[in-house]
């Protein structure tokens, strides 16, 4: 390595931490080189045939009499008792296996993108869907049809039935469908599944799989109810993914969420990469349509990599990413050759992300965006300034009750001339008026108008964009929640 050699200098800014971690470090093995797809689909929308809608809108209304997403019992206890009723299906198939706060879908598409392009079979699932709940379990990058997901559904029901019976709690709608998936992956059958935790990790329903890869993707400060008060505490919870000789492939962290983390890969004798250190962003720049980067694999250096994603955090789950699919071929460990750039290249181009800095239509520009924290607020408002050059950009933010939405507003108020402010379909919106009220405070009285209907808000946005002209350069941001987005998904003619 010389001396211009621009990863040294990753390498030298990130070792300017926090000395105490020194004393884990030394306990900890680190991963790194010794010696020298097709394109994913969109989202689905509903079914053409209406027997068939008929039968996937019946799934989803037996699964909707369950505990929702957010209502939580932390043990794995009953979603263990389905896998051994199931057979342990998630055993049948090595699984690589994501947390962190934000990122892990984006994250995931990227892996299942490169191990799809290295022909393995893959099953991957995650969660919550944009627009269909078919999104969330996909086979060979393409979520499932409706058809296999309520054949899967029935297959298994009598089965769920039998546990409800057995458990205090009946599963939850997370428990059954994390039970689904596994079932469909071992069905398929797939070579490796791509596994997003639901929340937190030690107790996720995801978590009765033993995964040889554990990613963790930024933590940050989210469901502080549940997971705890501080990236530390957050991380315990969240490095319950990482098991007995595992290889973790980390993320920039906060420095008391990665002390967590270490400490826990020294416990279990795992294998540590981090980004920074064993691998990162050497070097990127915007692009038509996304973003040319250049890696640091665990394999050596990956360059001219064109991903059609936007924003500087895209950039570093391509590496977390890339880390990750080396970590399962053991490339640095086994293996010191690195995976065929030409195939690493094809795999990126064909990545998407729906909802992510999604562009859904011109003139003026509408974006759709799912940031619902802060954290994630923050980089789509980095990226926003860096792909697009709005001379007015407004925001339409439908957020959920239960996050942070002062302090998301707040890391959009200095992009933002103008917010309509909104409510989505689902039971967890906040009351518009609650949003209004905050976002004044944010944003002053003059630069909020409110729109309980998410058309109306739409429309009021575009308007509001396009008042100084066709070519003025005005535009849209579409924020606050998944759900938000993949209704206006919908209602611009998306899916």
């Amino acid at each position: 390595m010389t001396d211009s050699d621009p990863f040294e200098e990753i390498v030298a800014a990130e070792t300017d931490r926090d000395p105490d971690l020194a004393v884990i470090e030394a306990g900890s093995r680190t991963l790194r080189t010794q010696g020298t797809g097709t394109p994913q689909p969109d989202v689905p929308g509903r079914p053409e045939d209406p027997q068939l809608d008929a039968a996937l809108r019946k799934v989803e209304a037996d699964l909707a009499t369950r505990w929702g997403e957010t209502k939580l019992e932390p043990s794995v206890t009953r979603i263990a008792a389905l896998m051994d009723v199931l057979g342990d299906p998630q055993r049948s198939y090595p699984s690589i296996h994501i947390t962190g706060t934000n990122g892990k879908t984006s994250t995931a598409r990227m892996i299942e993108a490169l191990l799809g392009a290295f022909e393995l079979r893959t099953g991957r699932y995650t969660s919550p869907h944009v627009q269909s709940i078919t999104e969330r379990i996909s086979l060979d990058g393409a979520p499932i049809s409706a058809e296999r997901f309520i054949e899967t559904y029935e297959d298994i029901k009598p089965y769920v039935e039998m546990v409800d019976a057995q458990q205090e709690f009946r599963l939850s709608f997370f428990e059954v469908l994390t039970g689904m998936a596994y079932a469909a992956f071992a069905d398929a059958p797939v070579d490796v599944a791509v596994v997003e935790v639901g929340m937190g990790g030690t107790w996720d329903a995801t978590n009765v799989i033993d995964a040889a890869v554990a990613v963790v993707t930024p933590i940050d400060l989210d469901h502080t109810d549940r997971l705890g008060e501080t990236t530390g505490e957050i991380a315990t919870e969240k490095a319950g993914i990482v098991k007995q000789d595992a290889t973790v492939i980390l993320a920039q962290q906060p420095v008391d969420a990665a002390q967590v983390l270490l400490k826990k890969a020294v416990e279990v004798d795992a294998t540590v990469a981090r980004e920074g250190l064993e691998f990162g962003v050497v070097s990127r720049q915007v692009a038509v349509g996304g973003q040319l980067v250049n890696l640091r694999g665990l394999g050596g250096e990956y360059e001219e990599i064109y991903l059609p994603l936007h924003g500087p955090y895209q950039a570093h789950n391509a590496a977390v990413a890339l880390a990750a699919v080396e970590a399962f071929f053991g490339v640095g460990a086994q293996r010191p050759d690195p995976l065929s750039i030409d195939t690493v290249r094809k795999a990126f181009a064909s990545v998407t992300s729906p909802g992510r800095l999604e562009v859904v239509r011109r003139s003026p520009t509408v974006v759709l965006d799912a940031a619902h924290n802060p954290a994630g607020a923050r980089a789509t408002a980095e990226a926003v300034a860096e792909a697009f050059d709005f001379s007015k950009l407004i925001g339409v933010v439908g957020a959920s009750g239960d996050k942070n939405v002062r302090g998301l507003l707040e890391a959009f108020e200095p992009m933002f001339a103008e917010v309509v402010v909104t409510q989505n379909s689902s039971h967890r919106a906040m009351d518009v008026d609650e949003l209004a009220g905050i976002a004044v405070e944010v944003f002053g009285d003059e630069r909020v108008q409110v729109e309980p209907r998410l058309p109306d808000a739409l429309e009021a946005a575009i308007t509001l964009a396009e008042e100084d002209g066709e070519f003025a350069g005005g535009g849209v941001l579409v924020t606050g929640s998944v759900i938000t987005v993949g209704e206006a998904r919908l209602l611009l003619g998306r899916g």
